[in-house]
């Protein structure tokens, strides 16, 4: 039913688009700015991911902007990292907005932190910050570790599951963030037995009816209101109610965890959320709380597997890069204490490297957007008018060799501690940048580094001929969960 009412809706909006792809046609002529065809139309009708698309625009038109429009919004397409560094962080207050609508009746998605609202984002972020400090983490960290230490467990003790690496490595990325948030549960075995796996798997897997719905929320907002569609309805029952069963269980538990769960509580117990520079107050309600919780499965479990994902890729394409990889990660396992510690993580100089060759390559988000609230001008001298939509080319970017050279071989010795700095500002952004970069990247970085660490001190990858993978549809990300490579167990 809802697939027929959603197919309707979406041919009269086609209609619409074209009424409008017609009025907008030379929106961005008037300032002197190539204007091509709808980018959103493009996405829609085509199979390809939309930074795909974003990015062969980026390369087939030399200009630093390049207009189009997204149904009924005029869009631009920013190359120049100036005008990016203002987007993102200079003129904050024009470009607070990631467009991204919710309604008020969708608990989790109108709860997340990608919200529009500025002073609930504002709040929300200011109460949750602490939970990705350095002291926190290392707290944490003995949850990470038990997670990476089962999921290698997992690994060798099913060769079965290894001939679909990405399911395995989503496993470990949703089961490790599941016991970050709500614990470890000591009544199993290990820490990959989560029940919400496969949730995650659902929510994050793409499909025609979630892009028709994202299509629809960031083009045509007030019949996204009007219709009270929710991104993540179906998901809210579930997750809402295992939130409030666990936060009622452990209210009255003292024992210290260390967990998201625990940071949700003291919220709770310290009343009103309130932001004493604006006034604005929140009251941290169960539903609230769950929405957070949400939000790291969300924002962290399918981006942080890509990345270890094309990791290994490339790896099982390198084996030089993979061998001096194994060497590091044995030489921070050496004296047999058989776990990692928080310490350990710093030590794993090159595999951060690796991690961030491969984000460079495989953005975790290889396109991101920004809605103008007010009226302003990039510093190039573009007028942006309020309700106009910036994109920014981040996979586009990072395969651009005026930035880096040779763009489609992967080298991690462009992060090494004497290369980084080469780096052109706001030219590699795998987390975003400004007020909101990634909030949980500390997190991020943890979770991978020990997953990768633990993974290849007992594995290694066959090489193969440069397996290029292949990108299947979403409307921001960059996913290849068919591609393969193959785990060997190490004699050590």
């Amino acid at each position: 039913m809802l697939l027929s009412i959603l197919f309707t809706i979406f041919i009269i909006l086609c209609s619409i688009v074209l009424y409008f792809k017609v009025t907008n046609s030379n929106y961005w002529k008037k300032w002197n700015v190539l204007q091509i065809s709808d980018v959103s139309l493009e996405f829609l009708f085509s199979k390809e991911s939309l930074p795909i698309i974003v990015k062969r625009m980026y390369d087939e038109h030399d200009v630093p902007h390049i207009g189009t429009t997204s149904a009924t919004i005029p869009t631009l397409i920013v190359k120049n990292v100036d005008d990016i560094q203002a987007v993102l962080a200079g003129d904050f207050q024009s470009f607070n907005s990631r467009g991204i609508i919710s309604n008020a009746n969708d608990l989790l998605a109108d709860n997340l932190l990608f919200m529009n609202d500025f002073h609930r984002w504002k709040l929300i972020r200011q109460k949750l910050s602490p939970v990705f400090t350095s002291a926190k983490l290392k707290n944490m960290f003995y949850i990470i570790e038990r997670c990476a230490r089962d999921f290698v467990e997992l690994v060798e003790h099913n060769a079965h599951l290894r001939k679909v690496p990405f399911n395995l490595i989503s496993r470990y990325t949703t089961a490790s963030i599941s016991a970050a948030v709500f614990g470890i549960d000591t009544q199993v075995k290990s820490t990959m037995e989560s029940p919400f796996v496969e949730l995650a798997f659902r929510a994050l897997r793409p499909s025609f009816i979630q892009n028709v719905i994202v299509v629809i929320a960031n083009t045509f907002p007030r019949l996204y209101k009007l219709l009270q569609l929710k991104l993540f309805g179906e998901h809210e029952e579930f997750f809402v109610g295992a939130v409030k069963t666990v936060l009622e269980s452990r209210r009255h538990d003292t024992t210290k965890r260390y967990d998201f769960i625990e940071i949700c509580l003291e919220l709770q117990k310290n009343g009103i959320m309130q932001d004493f520079s604006t006034g604005y107050k929140l009251e941290p309600t169960d539903e609230l709380m769950a929405a957070q919780a949400f939000f790291f499965f969300v924002a962290g479990a399918d981006t942080s597997a890509n990345t270890m994902h094309y990791s290994l890729l490339e790896l099982s394409n390198n084996p030089k890069i993979l061998a001096k990889l194994h060497e590091e990660i044995d030489k921070v396992f050496e004296g047999g204490a058989g776990e990692l510690t928080y310490n350990d993580i710093d030590k794993l100089q090159y595999l951060d490297q690796v991690i961030n060759e491969a984000m460079r390559k495989y953005p975790p988000v290889g396109v991101m957007q920004r809605l103008c609230t007010k009226d302003t001008v990039l510093p190039s001298g573009i007028p942006i008018a309020k309700g106009n939509t910036i994109m920014i080319p981040v996979f586009g970017l990072h395969r651009d060799e005026k930035y880096f050279d040779d763009p489609h071989v992967f080298d991690p010795d462009r992060f090494s501690p004497e290369n980084v700095s080469k780096i052109k500002n706001y030219a590699y952004l795998p987390f975003g940048e400004g007020n909101r970069i990634c909030i949980g990247v500390r997190f991020a970085r943890l979770q991978v580094k020990a997953g990768l660490a633990w993974l290849l001190r007992r594995f290694t990858l066959v090489e193969q001929d440069n397996c290029v993978p292949e990108f299947e549809k979403s409307p921001f990300g960059l996913r290849s969960p068919d591609a393969r490579y193959e785990l060997k167990l190490r004699d050590i």
